[in-house]
């Protein structure tokens, strides 16, 4: 096994994929049935992400899967995200006892993104 790419269901392909865009995300390659868009590949440096149709939307806190994103400078990365009115920040920047420097936030279909960081020292 060489990767693992996660494939979310999501209800709305198009504006998930619009969405994970505007935060930072590359769409490498979209499929259609000839009315909507069924699937999305992304990317995010080296880091890969499918969403796929047929998903529905959230009703509870958290959903089954969460995404991992590991940086190079979590603060950086966090201060993409100042100011935008769209942004659903779950936790911002903190340290964790497990050693990493993380922010939390929710996709528009609840899925939480978690970017980190290890702290040096």
């Amino acid at each position: 096994m060489t990767t693992v790419t996660p494939m979310i269901h999501v209800p709305d392909v198009a504006a998930t994929a619009r969405w994970y865009e505007g935060i930072g995300f590359e769409v490498l390659a979209t499929a259609e049935d000839g009315v909507e868009t069924t699937w999305a590949q992304l990317a995010l440096g080296a880091t890969r992400v499918m969403l796929n149709c047929g998903g529905r939307p959230a009703t509870h806190d958290r959903r089954d899967v969460d995404l991992y994103v590991e940086t190079d400078d979590v603060e950086a990365f966090r201060r993409r995200f100042d100011g935008r009115a769209d942004l659903d920040l779950v936790e911002d920047l903190h340290d964790t006892f497990y050693g990493m420097r993380e922010f939390i936030i929710r996709d528009p279909n609840g899925f939480w993104i978690t970017f980190g960081q290890t702290v040096s020292g």
